[in-house]
């Protein structure tokens, strides 16, 4: 199991009993209106149980639950790619609605990068923001990633035709 502190911010493994905050948190549509449809809405306890244990099978650990001050708030992870793009991943990451504008989120991104490049051997980190989530951008840009590109009306979210932002950040 890996943890990895700064401060008041772990990034750690997810235990079993995590599942019931793990819930609480992610049903919540203000978090589902900006993650990709394949994370449930609503998100059930038995969800939990099940992204837990995908977790819990990961080789190497690439997932990890966002704690702060003792308390789980969120989740952040890596999606290694494979073929000629292995030592790419993509980013992905939610917290808590209580949890926003404290700049936890982008402590923690800067965690798992420095994760991803220094544990990992990773060259490049990369993400896709929708182009309604401000906040996120921003996250990503105090991050030091770069915006690479917009890609127009590539998503449906909610109905909804929106553009994509794409951001990356490559080794030093």
């Amino acid at each position: 199991m890996i943890e990895l502190a700064q401060g008041s911010i772990l990034l750690r493994s997810y235990y079993d009993n995590d599942k019931d905050r793990l819930a609480e948190l992610c049903n919540n549509k203000k978090i589902w209106d900006n993650l990709r449809d394949f994370i449930p809405y609503p998100y059930t306890i038995l969800d939990a149980e099940r992204f837990i244990d995908i977790c819990h099978n990961e080789k190497p650990q690439t997932t990890f639950a966002i704690e702060y001050n003792g308390e789980l708030i969120g989740s952040i992870g890596l999606i290694l790619q494979t073929d000629v793009y292995k030592l790419t991943a993509e980013i992905g990451y939610w917290i808590g609605e209580p949890y926003w504008r404290k700049g936890i989120t982008t402590k923690a991104v800067g965690m798992i990068v420095d994760y991803g490049f220094k544990e990992l051997g990773l060259l490049r980190i990369f993400t896709g923001v929708f182009d309604f989530n401000k906040a996120s951008q921003r996250v990503l840009e105090k991050s030091g990633f770069k915006l690479e590109g917009i890609f127009e009306k590539s998503i449906l979210k909610n109905g909804i035709i929106c553009n994509e932002y794409r951001y990356g950040k490559v080794k030093i």
